[in-house]
């Protein structure tokens, strides 16, 4: 089943242990994958890209 909670900034960076500055740096760098949701300019992902992501990115060492 498809986790389709939205996360914020803040939610992806306590899940990958870094600073939220760093997780808004990684979008701007274009190292995040683009929002699944805008809501007053606000982005957000979907649980599952995170996830995704995570496991896909160059300097995945484990996650949670």
């Amino acid at each position: 089943m498809a986790d389709r909670r939205l996360w914020s900034y803040k939610d992806i960076a306590a899940h990958i242990g870094v600073r939220t500055d760093t997780v808004r740096s990684y979008r701007k760098h274009g190292l995040l994958p683009p929002p699944d949701h805008v809501e007053g300019g606000r982005p957000y992902w979907y649980a599952d890209t995170v996830r995704t992501w995570v496991m896909h990115r160059p300097s995945h060492r484990g996650g949670r």
